[in-house]
């Protein structure tokens, strides 16, 4: 029989998934702080504390793994006595609470995406109202997530985020004005707006898509420098968002907009509401209105039924409209989809081809859009130093997804989380090289 560990209560957060999951762990973690609590975020073996809190991603089949592996090991732990308590929340727990308490009964007790109360009751702490909005953030100091609404009403065929994360909830604009004000005080400069759909936001609570007065809104928020969009919707969306970053200087020149796929057949058995007619135009729309923004998309190959044509059709047109950002995925068959009632009939190594070809060819698009900017002068932001470098971003590089710009750190001295003048020496890919203009 296992020994309890002798450590003091700590409670070590991990988070696995999208920038959604680690929102929900900072307001966990507030809640915590608030409450007293001794909290940590994903430390190291030596100091990660004696209860586990698992925020987990129940996405598609390699995050699910991920997550039951992280569970796994600590329930290992746990019985080697180098941790107490395992507890689990997220996106895994809420769509497969059953039957992770059957296969892994040795965890404490499984919490779904909208359980936070009962969560922090098992970790001795009280939900506190007074604290919406207030954060532990774990992100470098000058950016934040700012999730804007949960939940999605599309139809998508092979999405699973609305038996996990249930129907769009958009948050009050008050309410996320507030909460950048307090982002702001903290040193926070760069918001990053996250949501399920962008695009739909305000319906549910205005009657009508509300993104360009929320972003007006948060604009005036003194100390914000950067707003950037993530995650919008082709279908529907609100084109007054477009003029307003034309002319509001802290509304990045970015959108991530996933596309998914361009063949018609495709698109229509996906349920996407659009066509590819349609989609080109609207990416045309937006950079007539916004010129030189930069879009960020991601597609899905080896949905059921996408024959060679349609693989085609879409790698000649990710060619054509040679977006600056794109992200490709192998489609995962997840069960209580629409989608799930197709056959999953695409080879698995049909589908990795697919992928590895179409980032291949993005791979080659990246490089000759990077070499346009060498001996341009653009404004970074300085997230970190790492090695030999400083590294920072352009207002049309995202975190963790896009491009770096290295500096060399013999040559200048720069202060994390300020902005700095950089003119671009060299590139890559996926990386720009550039000297600070001081």
């Amino acid at each position: 029989m296992r020994t309890r560990s002798l450590k003091k209560n700590k409670i070590n957060v991990i988070t696995l998934g999208c920038s959604k999951n680690v929102y929900d762990s900072e307001v966990l973690m507030g809640q915590l702080r608030a409450s007293g609590k001794d909290v940590t975020h994903e430390a190291p073996a030596h100091e990660e504390g004696n209860i586990i809190v698992i925020n987990t991603c129940g996405f598609i089949d390699n995050a699910k793994e991920e997550s039951v592996n992280m569970i796994l090991n600590y329930v290992d732990k746990k019985e080697q006595g180098l941790v107490d308590k395992v507890f689990v929340t997220g996106c895994l727990s809420e769509r497969y609470k059953p039957d992770l308490i059957k296969e892994i009964p040795d965890v404490d007790q499984y919490f779904g995406t909208t359980e936070l109360p009962g969560l922090l009751k098992a970790l001795g702490a009280d939900y506190r109202h007074e604290l919406l909005g207030e954060r532990l953030t774990t992100t470098p100091k000058n950016y934040a997530y700012l999730k804007i609404a949960e939940g999605c009403d599309r139809p998508c065929s092979f999405c699973a985020i609305p038996l996990m994360r249930g129907k769009h909830v958009s948050q009050p604009i008050e309410k996320l004005v507030n909460e950048a004000k307090g982002l702001a005080k903290n040193g926070v400069k760069e918001l990053i707006l996250i949501a399920q759909d962008l695009t739909y936001y305000g319906l549910d609570l205005y009657k009508k898509r509300n993104l360009a007065e929320l972003l007006e809104n948060l604009a005036a928020v003194e100390g914000i420098e950067w707003i950037r969009l993530h995650y919008a919707f082709p279908t529907g969306f609100p084109m007054d968002v477009l003029e307003l970053m034309k002319r509001e200087p802290k509304i990045c020149n970015y959108l991530d907009i996933p596309l998914q796929h361009i063949s018609d057949n495709i698109l229509k058995s996906m349920r996407r509401g659009t066509t590819q007619a349609k989609t080109t135009k609207l990416i045309e729309d937006f950079r007539n209105t916004v010129p030189g923004m930069t879009i960020r998309t991601t597609l899905i190959v080896g949905y059921p039924g996408e024959t060679e044509e349609d693989f085609q059709i879409l790698k000649n047109w990710v060619e054509e409209m040679r977006f600056e950002r794109l992200g490709c995925f192998a489609y995962s068959h997840e069960e209580n989809t629409h989608a799930y009632l197709l056959e999953d009939d695409v080879p698995a190594e049909v589908k990795q081809q697919r992928a590895n070809e179409i980032m291949e060819l993005q791979s080659q698009i990246s490089w000759e859009l990077n070499q346009e900017k060498i001996g341009q002068v653009y404004r970074c932001i300085i997230d970190r130093k790492e090695g030999g470098h400083f590294v920072g971003r352009t207002e049309f590089d995202s975190p963790d997804v896009d491009n770096e710009v290295l500096i060399d750190a013999s040559k200048a001295y720069l202060k994390t989380g300020e902005f700095v003048n950089v003119r671009i020496t060299d590139a890559a890919e996926f990386d720009l090289y550039g000297e600070a203009v001081l």
